[in-house]
């Protein structure tokens, strides 16, 4: 019997015993740095001519991982093979395939700290924005194997006199899973076992950035049970073998979650039939936001400010969801930005293995440059309140930055930046504010801190986000509880985590009997 679906608990750091097996994962995630993490096509490894490095953003002489670049070849390879497998795997009951799930489900559990240590290693994460991550991935199994037990069970149709109808719903084919680097487990954890789940092969395509987490994760699948052959894995630039997973012919859809422009262009690629392809690809993507916290004269100072910087420098602002724009109520505006540069000043940054460090690097040189070039346009621009520097040290490290009396017009509040600056807008009322926060190509995450019933009922009705909060912070969503995903060009709304998700993966088909 499974019980009903709850969220993992969170591991409570400050606890002696569990400090200590943590500290000791990361000793013992860093004995095994270095290797090579092959290529998976049709159930074995495989080598390429070519390989690259990833590397420990808070420390870039220390090589994570070392694994192939696929050629185009390869990539072409991986979805034949995924192709191939789809018939036996699509007709694995759905009950056998949600076995595996809950057994990948029970791994990931057992082994949350080996995975901590990677994130923190890899990815730059602080300890408990790795817990949290490593969770929501247990999070995303655990639901979504009880959603496909939904699924093939659905609801009875309207029986016509005479007739017998139900429904079923069927896998669709090869899924190519383009995961990002900056939730490289979760994310990529959640669109690889939603497809898998409802019966479709996969081709996983990690960021260049962070593929030995991914590969990591990869093992531990087939270690629960799925077969060899449902899984391909491949790294590799997506310059190089991008254009040839999405363009291929027996490729039916993709899952992205990364930049608006890699969005795009996925989805004009997608759109355009290939010789020999006989379906319509789907494109599931989740992309960019510009996402705002709207400050209300009414609101709890203490309460808007403590969310303001949590979303705002949470992970170095490197999530789609975080607070890249804060929209304050002139009556508020002066003691308000006081407030949150106050708490930005007191973020501890350095090396995130160190537990006294919250706020760790970017991911690489290139991202800290790019957010180096907006820092420098934002002088021009805008006020500088506080940060702006780059701390001393050989990782990828950058000051908490705070700009206040940004313009609409400005490109610190027009732009996702994605990294540690926060643009801070004035309004003249809630309802200027509110115009101020949908005021964006995007439409992501926002939130709004108010004591004002009908203020907080006018953004439930009118700021168009996929994800809105009230008075509360505008990241951290539970899967379950807060279905995630964007509109405008934050992506087609998938709406991750939710009852709806899995619907993207499946194909309805309706079947109807005579019976009389």
């Amino acid at each position: 019997m499974i019980l009903p679906f709850q969220n993992e608990p969170y591991s409570d750091f400050t606890k002696p015993a569990i400090r200590v097996a943590m500290e000791c994962a990361l000793e013992g995630a860093r004995k095994h740095l270095g290797a090579l993490h092959p290529l998976r096509i049709a159930g074995r490894a495989a080598e390429s001519a070519e390989t690259f490095s990833s590397l420990n953003p808070a420390n870039p002489s220390e090589v994570i991982g070392i694994h192939p670049g696929a050629t185009p070849a390869q990539a072409a390879a991986a979805v034949d093979a995924a192709w191939q497998a789809f018939p036996g795997w699509s007709r694995t009951p759905a009950v056998e395939r949600v076995t595996y799930l809950m057994a990948a489900a029970s791994l990931l559990k057992r082994r949350k700290n080996e995975f901590n240590a990677l994130l923190i290693l890899e990815a730059g994460k602080s300890w408990i924005e790795a817990e949290a991550e490593t969770s929501e991935a247990i999070d995303f199994c655990e639901y979504y194997g009880r959603e496909m037990l939904r699924f093939e069970s659905p609801a009875p149709l309207v029986q016509l006199r005479g007739e017998h109808g139900w429904l079923r719903y069927l896998p669709l084919g090869p899924a190519v899973i383009v995961a990002p680097w900056n939730f490289p487990l979760a994310i990529l954890c959640g669109m690889t076992v939603a497809a898998l789940v409802a019966g479709n092969t996969v081709v996983v395509k990690p960021s260049s950035d962070t593929p030995t987490v991914a590969a990591h994760f990869v093992e531990l699948l087939l270690e629960a049970g799925f077969p060899s052959e449902a899984i391909q894995f491949i790294t590799g630039g997506g310059g190089s073998i991008g254009d040839t997973l999405v363009a291929h012919p027996r490729t039916r859809l993709i899952s992205f979650t990364g930049s608006r422009d890699v969005g795009l262009r996925i989805n004009q690629l997608a759109a355009t039939p290939q010789p020999g392809q006989i379906w319509i690809k789907r494109v599931i993507a989740e992309m960019g936001g510009k996402d705002a916290i709207v400050v209300d004269s009414t609101a709890d100072l203490e309460a808007a400010a403590a969310g303001v910087v949590a979303s705002a420098f949470g992970y170095q602002g490197q999530k789609c969801s975080a607070c890249s724009r804060a929209i304050v109520h002139d009556a508020v505006y002066d003691s308000f930005l006081d407030m949150i540069a106050d708490r930005a000043g007191m973020l501890s940054v350095g090396a995130p293995a160190d537990p006294a460090h919250t706020f760790g690097p970017v991911i690489n040189e290139h991202a800290r440059k790019t957010i180096q070039g907006y820092i420098e346009r934002g002088k021009s621009e805008a006020r500088l309140v506080t940060g702006g520097g780059v701390p001393a040290g050989d990782g990828y490290f950058l000051d908490p930055t705070i700009f206040a009396d940004v313009e609409p017009s400005s490109v610190l509040f027009r732009e996702e930046i994605f990294g540690p600056v926060l643009a801070v807008t004035r309004a003249s009322n809630f309802e200027h504010a509110l115009a101020l926060a949908n005021d964006t190509e995007y439409g992501l995450t926002g939130a709004v801190y108010s004591r004002t019933r009908e203020h907080l009922d006018a953004a439930a009705a009118h700021f168009f986000v996929g994800n809105l909060y009230l008075n509360r912070k505008c990241t951290g969503a539970m899967v379950g509880a807060h279905p995630f995903g964007g509109f405008n060009m934050s992506g087609t709304d998938s709406k991750a985590g939710g009852p709806d998700y899995l619907l993207q993966f499946l194909q309805a088909k309706a079947i109807a009997e005579k019976t009389g």
